[in-house]
C-alpha cells in the first residue's frame, strides 16, 4: 500500500493565552496514497504548514517513529 509519512505544523487554537502567544503543534501521520490531497487542504485549512512529505509503506494507524 502506498503512503506518505507526512509531518505538518499547525497553530494550536486551545491554548491561545493572549494574542501574541500561538503554541505550534507538531505532528507525523501516515496518510494513503488516494487522500493525500484532501489531507493537504485540510491542514492548509486549519493554517498549517507542511514541514515534511516522504514515501512510506505500512498501515493506517501504525507508528510513525515519534517517541
Amino acid at each position: 500500500m502506498r503512503m506518505f509519512k507526512v509531518t505538518a505544523c499547525v497553530p494550536s487554537q486551545t491554548r491561545i493565552r493572549t494574542q501574541r502567544e500561538l503554541q505550534n503543534t507538531f505532528f507525523t501521520k501516515l496518510v494513503p496514497y488516494e487522500n493525500w490531497f484532501s489531507e493537504q487542504q485540510r491542514i492548509q485549512k486549519m493554517g498549517g504548514k507542511i514541514v515534511k512529505v516522504e514515501l512510506a509503506t505500512g498501515r493506517p494507524g501504525a507508528n510513525t517513529g515519534l517517541k
